[in-house]
Parts: C-alpha cells; structure tokens; sequence
C-alpha cells in the first residue's frame, strides 16, 4: 500500500512534480502549479506516470542534493549501482533572488552508472488533461512528442526509446563512469514549441543546484531549534511560491484527502489570504524579508480597488478570483477517495478572518518595507474599514465550513488583530485615517470576546460565540497577543485542548476530526512554551517533526493511530508550523543574529 511519506517534492518555483520510491513521476503539471497534470497517477493509476528505475529487484536510498530540490535516488543491486538526478531546472546564471523568474520549464532526469552494468527501465506513459487524453506518441530514436488535447510533450533522451503501445519504454545497460539524460519539455498547443535541440541536462542540473545553493547562502540564516527542518522547509516555501508573482501555494496537490475513503477532497494549488500571516511570518524566520513582502506586493496587485466588493479569500498563482470547483469524474481518486477536485469554491466564501491576516502581515514586516506603497496602504485601510464594519456578521471562518456560517471565535478575534495593527501602523497608514473609531471598535471586540466566547460547561473559549462546542483555532489567541497564554481561562483552555482534542503529540481541530492537523498541533506546542510549560512544549514539538518524510516534508495532516501522513503535500501551513514553533521554542540569545 502507498504512502504519502514516499513522494519527493520538485519546483522551479513555477510548477511542480512529486516522484515516489520506485523512480516514478506521480504528479505534474507543466508550466504552473494549477494547470492541466500530466502524470496524475496519485490520483488514478491509470492517469499517467514516467518511471526511470532498475528492471530488477534493487534496494534504493534518496536525499536531496545540497541545499535545494534537486533529488538524488540511488539504487543498488547485487553487482551494480547507479543514480537518477531529477529536477525541473532553472536557466544557467540563475542565482539568489531569480529562483524561479528564468526556467526552461524542464522536468530533467539524469542516469549515472556508480559500480557495474546496471540494468535500466524506462517507462513514459503521459495522460494529459489528468488522464482525460490518451495522447498521440510520434517520432523515433532519440526524440518522442506526446500531442492531444490542449498539451504538447516533447521527450529527449541520450538512448534509444520505443513507442509500445500508449507509452514509451527503454531497456539499457549503462555502465560505470556513464550517463544517459532525459529532458522533458511541455507546453500548450497554441503556444510555439520550444528550440527542438536537446537540452544540456548536466548544464542544467549543474545550474539548478547552484541556483538553489545561492538562494540558501543569501536568504537562510537560521540556527536555531530544529535548524535543519527550518532550513528545508524554507527550501519547501520557496518551492511553493510561484516567482513570478509571489503568491505561496497552499499545496502542491488537489485532493489528497482528509480522510481516506471520504469525499473532502479539496484543490490547494492556490494562494489563500488566511495563511498570510503565518506564511510571512515564517519566511521572516527562515528566509528573507525579499521573499516575504513579496507576497503582500502580490495581494495588494490583485485585489485592486475593492469598493463595496466581497474580499476574496482565496487566489489563483496569477491573481485569479474565479476558481470555480469541478469534479474529475473520470478519476478514481487517491486510494479509491473520490471525489477528485480541480478549482476550489471557498473563493465564494466570506472570511472575516482574512482582515487581520493581512493586516498583521504588514505590521510584521513595516521596518523592512519602510514606506508602505500607496496601494499597499490603500488596501490595509480598506481592510481595517472592512473589520469595523463586518466583525458582527457570521462567516464561514478559517476551516471554511460549507453547511453555514458563524460567530467564530477565531474571526472575531482577527478582526481584533486587524484594528490593533492598523492603531499601530497608523502613523504610516495616512493623516487622516480613523484611528479613534479603530481603536473603539477593537475594544468592543475585545471586551464582546472575553464575554461570549467563554463556554462556562466547557471550562474552555469555545469555537464559536455563544457556543459550547471546543474548536482548536482558539489557540490563536495567545499567539496573536489577545490574551496571554497564562491568562486563567487562556491556560484553561490550553488544559482543555490538551484533555479533549490531543491524540499524542496530535491536536484535532474539533471533536469528531478523525485525523491529527498539524498546524493546530505545532500552535499547541506554541502555547505551551507561552504558558511556561517548557519541557512538554520541548517533547510536542520534537514528535511532531518525527512526522516529516526522510526528506523533510510535511502533509496536511496524521492519522494518529498509525501515524501515516494524510492530505495535500507538501502543505505550507505545516511547514509553517514548524517554522513558527521552532521560533518560538529558539531561547533569546540565541536568536540574535538570526
């Protein structure tokens, strides 16, 4: 039975693809992160794939190379060894902060003989359009295009390939001191194909590596807890965000589920206003201010002038708003989970959340960015406008409940973020912004907080206003400076979570929520080093980082019994916890520097 755990993450900061254990291509989508996959055999084995691999019995072992998502598979056999390089890979010359803006949009994998003659197996079965078209292979030798539908593939290689029916396969032998290359190129039929020569793979892969090492020498800088981890989840970041505009991906997947078996099965290629804080936050801590204001650029730019307009809560790589959800029939789904999901409809939802998101992003970052650009400004009054006016009204709150919206807690308390930044950042904000009325409206949201969301029968703030129900999404709380995470009814709550939503190290994000979400979980151990629980925060943190892959990347969520990674990967939001956490868990003096 597979296991999320098995898949490696590839980007040029464009596009991804995701390879398992076996060599195999499980995942890709050409040119950008949502587009049409063309190996989407995760979600159907018959949606198409690209393994290079041993044609025996072999055992293998895989890292990245250096600092970046370059992959290296090793495999050996009883007389022979040999390694797949595989990357999509940027331009020659790229460094530093041109990750991603010069690609050739290339998936490149490279063979190198290590001991012996190895055997080799080569197996390329493309299905465009998630497995919607069977395509038509054409050409001979050194050189195979797969056409149909609206994509176009053209595959070079330094051996010999067959056409075999659907797919093309290669059988060779290359021997010690030896290397075979492949080079895909993909691109849609109205656009024109590119230069027909084969690229230079090792030039290539030889760029992308250094490309990777000087982004890490002029953006990591962080040695503190979990130094590692932080470090490649920086790299995982990086890889999520699409360089030409700065919008991070919440996923690199749609619809690996929630749940096996179950149908909440959701598209996260897209950039969410949510997660905004948090990601910035997180790249402040393991990367570099460049990369993070890179992103508040991107919202002000898509958003425009948003007048009396909803605040869209989520957008596409290229500032997209309609990301209207359709069903892939077709596909049986990750493990017999349908159904399968392109677009996602929480962009017609409202999120009262998303104000303070933005907002305390801003406040975050004001002496990097120093003078706020005029539509950066604009948008963060409209935004703290926004709060005062909204803060009462239900909405479908951060976990995006489609049944019916609420009073959540976590929104209020957002909207409370949203006006205290914006009193802070006022002076930078205008002369004649309302900075009495934000401040009275804060208070009220404060006070109106403090006052309903306490659940007396739970002995805990409940998720909603009024209600009784436990909901995880308040230990935001302590981590956005409302309320201190000593505080009587904050530690109360904190107890309650922990007796009531924990499996283990894992925090559920309600009753009932079968599998362990990752980032409430990092937020639990956050709190607790708040609260002055500094061992327990300590051994939370550390079983949660035990639930990384080999290569350091993080799912959605754990199912607790088995420990086994669950949901869309790599998941920013779990990168980011850990980012965060380690952070916070960091002792003073040893964040200095940093």
């Amino acid at each position: 039975m597979e296991s999320l755990a098995d898949l490696a993450f590839l980007s040029d900061s464009r596009s991804a693809a995701l390879v398992d254990r076996t060599g195999s291509v499980r995942w890709y989508c050409p040119r950008r992160f949502d587009g049409p996959a063309v190996f989407a055999s995760l979600l159907d084995p018959d949606a198409g794939h690209w393994r290079i691999g041993p044609a025996g019995p072999a055992e293998s072992r895989r890292s990245y190379v250096g600092d970046g998502l370059v992959l290296r598979t090793e495999w050996h056999g009883p007389s022979w060894a040999f390694a797949v390089t595989d990357a999509l890979v940027f331009e020659p010359g790229t460094a530093g902060h041109e990750i991603g803006r010069r690609v050739p949009h290339l998936l490149v994998r490279r063979v190198e003989e290590l001991r012996g003659r190895s055997p080799v197996e080569v197996v390329f079965a493309p299905r465009p359009e998630y497995g919607l078209v069977l395509p038509r292979l054409v050409g001979e030798g050194r050189c195979v295009e797969a056409r149909g539908g609206s994509a176009h593939l053209r595959l070079h290689s330094d051996v010999e390939l067959s056409i075999d029916g659907d797919g093309v396969t290669a059988r060779f032998e290359v021997s010690e001191g030896k290397v075979a290359a492949f080079a895909l190129a993909g691109w849609e039929a109205r656009d024109p194909p590119p230069d027909p020569a084969p690229p230079d793979v090792a030039g290539l892969l030889d760029a992308t590596i250094r490309g990777w090492s000087s982004w890490n020498g002029q953006h990591t800088r962080y040695e503190g807890e979990a130094a590692e981890l932080v470090r490649r989840s920086a790299v995982v970041l990086q890889g999520l965000t699409d360089a030409t505009t700065g919008a991070v991906m919440a996923a690199a997947t749609t619809s690996l589920p929630e749940l096996l078996g179950g149908d909440a099965n959701w598209d996260y290629r897209y950039a969410w206003l949510r997660d905004l804080s948090f990601v910035m936050r997180a790249l402040w801590i393991a990367a570099c201010p460049d990369e993070a204001d890179a992103f508040l650029r991107f919202l002000a730019g898509a958003l425009g002038r948003l007048g009396d307009r909803r605040v869209p809560i989520v957008l596409g790589a290229d500032g997209r708003r309609d990301l209207t959800e359709h069903r892939l029939e077709h596909l049986r789904g990750y493990r017999g989970s349908r159904p399968v999901r392109v677009g996602n409809d929480a962009w017609l939802q409202q999120q009262h959340d998303v104000l303070g998101e933005v907002i305390d992003s801003a406040h975050l970052m004001r002496d990097q960015i120093g003078q706020f650009p005029d539509d950066v400004r604009e948008l963060l009054v409209a935004f703290a406008d926004r709060a005062v006016r909204h803060w009462r009204e239900p909405d479908a709150g951060m976990w995006e409940a489609r049944d019916r919206d609420r009073q959540y807690t976590s929104s209020k308390v957002m909207c409370w973020v949203a006006l205290d930044r914006a009193v802070r950042l006022a002076d930078r904000l205008g002369d004649d912004v309302p900075v009495d009325r934000w401040s009275r409206e804060r208070d009220t949201i404060r006070e109106t907080v403090l006052r309903e969301a306490w659940s007396e029968r739970t002995g805990a703030y409940a998720g909603a206003l009024g209600s009784d129900d436990l909901d995880a999404s308040v230990l935001l709380l302590p981590m956005v400076d409302f309320l201190p995470a000593d505080d009587p009814r904050m530690a109360a709550t904190i107890q309650t979570v922990r007796e009531r939503l924990t499996s283990g190290p894992l925090v559920h994000r309600w009753d009932g929520d079968a599998n362990g979400f990752l980032l409430c979980s990092y937020w639990l151990a956050e709190c607790e080093w708040l609260a002055g629980e500094r061992g327990r925060a300590a051994d939370r943190f550390a079983q949660l980082n035990g639930f990384a892959n080999d290569l350091g990347l993080l799912t959605e969520m754990v199912e607790p019994r088995a420990g086994e990674p669950i949901g869309n990967v790599p998941q920013a939001f779990s990168h980011i916890g850990l980012v965060n956490a380690a952070w916070r868990l960091t002792p003073h003096d040893r964040r200095q520097g940093m």
